[in-house]
């Protein structure tokens, strides 16, 4: 080829040269072997000069000066801001690092300058079974609230003490909508969770978390008190299928980040503590850290303000939305005990009613803000207790769940399906211990026609 570097046979020739060569001979053997004569003269005088050893051997090619090589000022402080990352607990890659150093008006290369120059110096650990990242088909919902993920993972506090971290997370813009430290997996907490996230950005109009019996244990046929407490604000709740975590794909990478930033923190002694320290590093998440799988690697925070948050559903729409309940357990062992795989089949077909959460029949006082909604169930006697009330809701509504919404003003008691069961005065006046549906300033019965 015309760039190829000249054979060292043909060097050797050149080196060899007689000086007596007759007139003609060197045109015709630079022709013969595709060679220019200005080559042929430069590899003959360098034999002279330097002798025939150092003629053999090409000279390298590279260039006397590189003006838009990296300088090693520069690779010192990707270095320095990549260790700086690393140290405080944070991604520390070379698209982080580039980021950051941008972001704090530092001179910086490309990422791919950055990726080599980390690889030079001995920062990187090869994985080339890793995918590359062109491979990734990532799907999110169009805007803010369309959905919701709910997860929960284990964390041990100083001494070994073992706890749970929920997390909840908006799919469109990878915001951290709300934390809690909790010492179990239980439906308390994760309805606690989720009452933080709406006071914080509002009602979604779907929940997806796993089929975790805190969470959604739908498919099994059970109604949990985090997704009676949804349904009851029209939320739609979706889970994914069983033993296919990478549906709450989003959570789980979000678990990640949290873990490395952890690790570089002090162990936290308590649930307060370790509390604080989530609410640092949502803060920092949201607002601090800009996510590689947003445009521009925009902030979640920036992310969340670009769309307009979607609307919540219409009523009854989340029925249609939210997965369908599924045999409960002594259904799918009548089916096994019959030994009938079509007897199985029809009751797994069947989508009966999910059993009933365990819910309480009693809200105290202390638990009810100014305002705010909580699920409860009708105790055999047809009533609730409230902020120290007993109310009687009729003779149809024993064991029922109802959504408890009150207000500065009112009370409501509504089915499950957002009906008014009865609506009261609220703060309750002093000294009542006891209200009936002749109390209620509108109930179900005497609701006004429709004009």
């Amino acid at each position: 080829m015309k760039n190829d570097p000249v054979n060292s046979t043909i060097r050797l020739a050149i080196a060899r040269w007689p000086q007596d060569a007759p007139r003609g001979a060197v045109t015709a053997f630079c022709t013969e072997h595709e060679i220019s004569r200005k080559t042929f003269y430069q590899i003959r005088k360098r034999a002279q000069t330097e002798g025939q050893a150092a003629a053999l051997e090409p000279r390298s090619r590279r260039p006397k000066k590189a003006p838009t090589a990296t300088n090693d000022a520069v690779k010192d402080q990707a270095v320095a801001m990549r260790k700086a990352l690393q140290a405080s607990g944070w991604d520390h890659g070379p698209i982080s690092v580039h980021d950051h150093m941008k972001k704090l008006g530092m001179p910086t290369v490309s990422i791919s300058a950055l990726a080599r120059i980390f690889s030079e110096r001995g920062l990187v650990t090869p994985a080339p079974q890793k995918r590359p990242r062109s491979s990734y088909r990532s799907f999110r919902y169009p805007m803010p609230n369309s959905c919701w993920q709910l997860d929960a993972t284990e964390y041990v506090l100083e001494g070994g003490r073992k706890c749970v971290i929920f997390q909840l997370i908006d799919d469109h813009s990878r915001l951290a909508v709300a934390s809690l430290a909790a010492k179990t997996e239980n439906g308390q907490d994760a309805v606690k969770v989720f009452r933080k996230g709406i006071e914080s950005c509002g009602v979604p109009q779907r929940l997806l978390t796993d089929n975790g019996d805190a969470l959604n244990p739908i498919r099994r046929g059970v109604l949990s008190e985090l997704v009676a407490y949804a349904n009851g604000l029209g939320i739609a709740t979706i889970t994914g299928k069983p033993h296919k975590p990478t549906t709450q794909g989003k959570n789980e990478r979000l678990h990640s980040t949290l873990f490395k930033w952890l690790k570089k923190q002090p162990f936290a002694t308590d649930l307060a503590q370790l509390q604080a320290q989530l609410d640092v590093f949502d803060h920092a998440y949201n607002t601090q850290r800009g996510h590689q799988s947003l445009e521009d690697r925009m902030t979640p925070q920036e992310a969340w303000d670009a769309t307009p948050a979607a609307e919540p559903l219409e009523l009854g729409q989340w029925k249609e939305l939210s997965t369908k309940p599924g045999p409960s357990q002594a259904q799918v062992a009548l089916g096994v005990q019959a030994g009938s795989e079509r007897v199985a089949r029809q009751l797994a077909a069947a989508r009966t009613p999910p059993e009933p959460a365990k819910l309480s029949a009693t809200l105290r006082s202390e638990l009810m803000g100014e305002s705010g909604s909580h699920v409860l169930r009708a105790n055999k006697n047809r009533c609730l207790r409230v902020a120290g009330v007993e109310i009687y809701l009729g003779k149809l509504l024993r064991s029922t769940v109802v959504n408890v919404v009150w207000d500065p003003t009112d009370l409501m008691v509504l089915s499950m399906e957002g009906e008014l069961v009865a609506k009261f005065d609220y703060p309750f006046p002093q000294g009542v211990k006891y209200l009936s549906l002749k109390h209620a300033t509108e109930k179900f019965q005497n609701m006004p026609d429709p004009v």
